[in-house]
């Protein structure tokens, strides 16, 4: 794709309280940024977390241990969960 499309920007509006933009504006100047940068860069660094909050599972060093030994060494299937396998076969084949 040529450039004018690949770099293409997108524009966001907000209202803020006067004493927000002035912190807002000081901390920009501190790290040498305009306005837009700083907020930019803000706003993605906190959706990049609640994004990650949502998707990466964290476990315990027990919990890790007892999912790869489950993963090693799966338990004998039951004669329910064989059910279950032979039924999703069946629904997954048609």
């Amino acid at each position: 794709m040529p450039d004018q499309y690949t770099n293409r920007t997108a524009r966001l509006e907000a209202r803020i309280a006067p004493e927000a933009l002035a912190v807002v504006r000081r901390a920009a100047e501190i790290q040498g940024r305009s306005v837009s940068d700083f907020v930019v860069a803000a706003a993605q660094e906190a959706a990049q977390k609640t994004v990650s909050e949502v998707e990466v599972i964290r476990l315990s060093r027990e919990a890790q241990e007892q999912f790869v030994k489950l993963l090693t060494r799966p338990p004998k299937l039951n004669p329910a969960m064989k059910k279950a396998f032979a039924r999703h076969r069946n629904l997954v084949r048609k």
